[in-house]
């Protein structure tokens, strides 16, 4: 139904192209700004790819829910190349019934170009609280005893909901995230409509050059009860398992189940206490118990093959003998919106293997 009328404005834009003297390399849409309060403009700006065609091109923006199995545009508007505001052609963003994260997708002549746009609205979330069921104790650490008010096992987790607010949009370009390791490589494709502020917290570290150099200090190939595949764990500095960041954000409350190639934070017994330990689930039958437990934020799309040769390594008390390290952790563009991979499977067992 904007046929006729990209037609007229992609004539423009071809105008445009050629008193600038060329048409831009890549297609990409860019927002201007990380954050965007609520009920203000929204400015990016829409860069289109070289064409040597001379018939106009539809160009459009796509605004698509996550949650939408289907993969069904949730709006679509058509745009000129250059300065857009995202909050007129999408009154939804700012007037919809309930905020929610969505991905904003460039198209080009019918074919989704450059990674998407995570739009992550700033709202309230539920809080994690550990409680004792008997007494409805929360869970501290007594100073005075340096030790907790209650075993951790006895608790259970409670969710604190408070009064709705909705301050604004984060805006950025979808990243995956490359963990360039002694044993191979591992990339992670990030779910930000599961886990959004852990999400984004991942890819700041990996940015920041958090994870370089740092080793995988826990491997746990299998559950000593059951056998199961557990987990490889990494992200502190110290190499010990008990450095970080230097700060904590808090527990999300994630839907994505645990399982082969997942990536979910570890923490202490406070559900509170995430930061830059990670951890790679090695099995759906030995991680399900961790569902709700722990955020599960990412899942490898490609690196299978590395993450079992990490879990193979020898062990001392889940300390490997000689530990793989991370050389870097590195941000990569995400493919566009309809070409994101699958998570990688684990292999099938060979028969009598052990």
């Amino acid at each position: 139904m904007f046929a006729g009328l990209n037609g007229r404005l992609l004539k423009k834009i071809g105008v445009i192209a050629l008193i600038a003297g060329a048409w831009p390399a890549f297609g990409q849409l860019t927002p201007d700004r990380l954050y965007y309060g609520v009920n203000r403009s929204m400015p990016m700006t829409v860069a289109v790819p070289a064409t040597v065609s001379s018939e106009p091109t539809e160009v459009r923006i796509d605004l698509f829910d996550p949650r939408n199995e289907l993969g069904e545009a949730e709006a679509t508007a058509p745009v000129l190349a250059g300065p857009v505001d995202l909050s007129t052609l999408f009154p939804v963003l700012w007037k919809g019934p309930s905020p929610k994260l969505r991905y904003a997708q460039l198209v080009v002549g019918g074919t989704q170009v450059g990674p998407p746009v995570v739009l992550q609205p700033m709202s309230s979330s539920p809080t994690a609280v550990l409680v004792k069921p008997q007494t409805r104790e929360v869970y501290f650490n007594d100073p005075e005893k340096d030790a907790p008010n209650f075993k951790p096992g006895d608790g259970m987790l409670l969710w604190i909901t408070e009064p709705p607010s909705y301050s604004g949009i984060r805006a950025y370009v979808d990243k995956q995230v490359r963990i360039e390791t002694s044993l191979g490589e591992i990339e992670f494709r990030l779910l930000p409509q599961h886990a959004p502020n852990t999400a984004f917290n991942f890819r700041q570290l990996a940015e920041g050059g958090f994870y370089t150099e740092t080793i995988v200090h826990r491997v746990v190939n299998k559950l000593p009860t059951s056998g199961q595949p557990f987990v490889i764990q990494f992200g502190d500095p110290t190499g010990t398992g008990a450095g970080g960041p230097g700060y904590s954000i808090d527990l999300e409350a994630s839907q994505l189940p645990h399982d082969f190639g997942v990536l979910s934070m570890a923490r202490e017994s406070d559900p509170n206490t995430n930061g830059s330990q990670v951890f790679i689930a090695l099995s759906r039958e030995g991680t399900a118990s961790l569902d709700g437990k722990y955020t599960t934020f990412a899942e490898a799309v490609s690196g299978a093959e590395t993450i079992l040769a990490i879990a193979k390594v020898p062990v001392q008390n889940q300390r490997p003998n000689n530990p793989p390290t991370i050389l870097q952790a590195v941000l990569v563009d995400a493919p566009p919106y309809g070409k994101r991979p699958a998570r990688v499977q684990r292999p099938a067992a060979t028969p009598g293997a052990r």
